[in-house]
């Protein structure tokens, strides 16, 4: 099986909105997230979605997914303190649904709503060949690493990539890292593929599309409102 753990646990504090969550901001009456789960519900590849979502906001949720018949989703758990625990308790519930060793699960952003289907047939496709699967992004920006030391290092950007999501694995292995991480007291991985890291697995990649971005600032948003007024454009007008 292919399971997506969608994490919708945050608050959205940077996007500055006091009425709710930065993943149910609407466009065109359409929440973000519900964006977000139509891809993963239309991909033939997908078996099923689990949701780890800000637990006063689960009612809604449920109202949204009858309101736009999203098929897929099989359970809805609540965030947790940190993105890291909220995509546990997501791991956990796609535990329960999968019942094999090589079952897959797609890790992916609530407000990353502008994959496309050929990123995550990429990445069930490379967690096979490799173990696992982090969508990238070329780097287009020089960037600078600040060392422990004050000095600055200046990485190659022709060598340079940006991890992105969805971040995929064999659903045991990335849920034992998890277990191990915990028992450890480490609660902060600022994303699946640095904990897979940290812990010596081998991270094969793909190169997804340079929308892909997380909507986490209001210039976000406004990104996310062209990018899919372009791709309606497309379907009516076929440029």
């Amino acid at each position: 099986m292919n399971i997506a753990v969608i994490f919708a646990g945050g608050a959205g504090r940077r996007m500055h909105t006091k009425s709710r969550p930065k993943q149910f901001l609407e466009y065109n009456g359409k929440p973000i997230i519900i964006y977000t789960l139509e891809l993963f519900d239309n991909h033939p590849m997908v078996d099923g979605i689990v949701v780890a979502c800000v637990k006063e906001w689960i009612p809604f949720l449920e109202k949204m997914i009858k309101k736009f018949e999203i098929s897929k989703v099989k359970e809805i758990v609540c965030g947790g303190e940190t993105g890291q625990d909220s995509i546990y308790n997501g791991l956990v519930a796609a535990k329960v649904i999968c019942s094999s060793q090589d079952d897959v699960v797609l890790i992916h952003d609530g407000v990353r709503p502008l994959i496309t289907e050929r990123t995550i047939t990429d990445n069930i496709e490379m967690v096979h060949k490799e173990g696992s699967c982090i969508t990238c992004v070329p780097a287009t920006e020089t960037f600078i690493v600040n060392q422990p030391n004050g000095s600055l290092e200046i990485p190659s950007r022709d060598n340079s990539l940006i991890a992105r999501a969805p971040q995929s694995f064999y659903l045991k292995d990335i849920l034992a890292a998890h277990e191990l991480a915990r028992t450890e007291g480490l609660h902060n991985f600022i994303d699946s593929c640095s904990m897979m890291h940290h812990y010596g697995h081998r991270l094969g990649k793909v190169v997804g599309p340079m929308e892909n971005i997380k909507i986490t600032t209001p210039t976000d948003y406004f990104v996310f409102k062209a990018m899919v007024e372009v791709h309606e454009n497309q379907q009516i007008f076929g440029f």
